[in-house]
């Protein structure tokens, strides 16, 4: 991890795979955590998708990556070597959304909200307070700014 701005927004940080044949540095990575507890993401790493993003990225290792279209609007990508998950891309914006626990990361890394609550299971809950909204309401966020769903 290096140097934070006054903003919490840490300069650059470098991420790795299991094996350590992916690396993956975030510039500009924002100081929260993106929570999902849709069944895709719990199925995909056996519990809440808890991402991580930035302003930019670098990828090295890119021949060990295989990526999966999981739904007509996401992305989802895995070392070929080693297994770990690497990413959630939502394919509309081109937004990469990188698995927290694959960086080294701050203390006081915080949630800045949890999506899909309504899918979430009651067997886990996280002690962190922050908005939680249901699917509906994610969609329509993303609808309301432009985005078009294919009807499955």
């Amino acid at each position: 991890m290096d140097a934070h701005d006054d903003a919490g927004v840490i300069d650059q940080a470098e991420g790795k795979c299991l094996c350590g044949a992916v690396t993956i540095v975030v510039a500009q990575m924002k100081p929260h955590l993106d929570i999902c507890h849709c069944d895709m993401c719990r199925r995909w790493g056996g519990m809440a998708f808890m991402g991580i993003s930035g302003k930019s990225f670098t990828l090295s290792g890119e021949e060990h990556v295989t990526s999966y279209p999981s739904s007509q609007w996401a992305e989802r990508a895995f070392c070929n070597t080693c297994g770990s998950n690497l990413w959630y891309r939502f394919t509309p914006d081109d937004h990469y959304s990188f698995l927290a626990g694959l960086f080294d990361l701050p203390d006081n890394i915080g949630f800045l909200q949890q999506i899909f609550i309504d899918e979430k299971p009651g067997y886990y809950d996280f002690v962190q307070q922050c908005p939680m909204k249901t699917g509906s309401e994610i969609i329509a966020e993303a609808e309301a700014a432009g985005h078009i769903f294919p009807s499955d």
